[in-house]
């Protein structure tokens, strides 16, 4: 056996066998979790669904990608809760854009062209091939269960590893020529101590798109459990978006003026 025959086998011997250390510890380190049951899991989800602040303003850092750009920018959200949501976004410390959402209508101001959109709630579902409605979006930004509804029934998908309560069936999520196609299927992942919200994914069959939102940190705010860092990927035939959200700043009911101005030279945007 060559010297450089000789190395690059000892090289890949080493690889080999720390990559099967690697897996071993992983094996380990992953323990399948206590069982728990159903009722349980959906009393956690129901009693956290209401807990909203009457006041919410946060900065966040974000970064988004999609199949056409990729960008950072900065924004500033104010919340009144069941009512307004007001949103300053911001680029090098430049406000570009600013918005207001209610729960009939999205005002957007785009400073950089001078211009504005004034749309209906349906502008979401047309830009993102998501039907948000206003509960939902204070619902993801607050970090609780999208949609949840107590008279409804759930069930707890089988997984050790994950505390899983799903709107629908597991089987469900795998038919692609099912009857009820408007339906939405979401899957709400516990955290380990099946105390909070950690994951969320949702599929939507008829619009052939689907949202991954992962709380990969919380922050404890007074009674409120406040998301940290926020991974979001919306899949759909028409684009992959993936957002990274970082919560830099957080007050609980301290008020703040909402604040939407449109100048009267701005236009309707294109």
């Amino acid at each position: 056996m060559t010297r450089s025959i000789k190395n690059s086998y000892f090289l890949l011997l080493g690889i080999f066998l720390l990559a099967s250390c690697a897996k071993k510890l992983t094996e380990v380190e992953k323990e399948k979790l206590p069982k728990r049951k159903t009722q349980d899991l959906i009393h956690v989800l129901d009693s956290i669904s209401d807990i909203k602040p009457n006041l919410f303003y946060t900065k966040i850092s974000t970064k988004f990608s999609d199949t056409n750009r990729n960008i950072s920018f900065k924004t500033s959200i104010r919340l009144v809760k069941d009512s307004a949501i007001n949103t300053l976004i911001t680029y090098a410390t430049i406000p570009v854009v600013n918005s207001m959402i209610t729960k009939d209508s999205v005002v957007i101001v785009n400073k950089r062209d001078k211009c504005y959109i004034r749309q209906s709630m349906d502008y979401i579902k047309e830009n993102f091939a998501v039907e948000f409605n206003y509960r939902n979006i204070e619902e993801m930004i607050l970090g609780l269960p999208l949609d949840f509804d107590s008279t409804q029934k759930y069930f707890q998908l089988n997984d050790p590893f994950n505390y899983i309560i799903s709107s629908h069936k597991k089987r469900d999520f795998r038919r692609i020529d099912r009857k009820e196609r408007e339906d939405v299927l979401i899957q709400y992942y516990l955290n380990d101590n099946a105390t909070g919200l950690k994951r969320m994914f949702i599929e939507s069959p008829s619009d052939s798109a689907s949202i991954l939102i992962d709380y990969t940190e919380r922050q404890r705010i007074g009674l409120f459990d406040i998301p940290k860092e926020v991974f979001i990927q919306i899949r759909s035939p028409r684009n992959n978006m993936r957002i990274n959200m970082s919560y830099d700043k957080v007050e609980i009911n301290e008020p703040k003026e909402l604040i939407l101005i449109i100048p009267e030279s701005y236009g309707k945007c294109d």
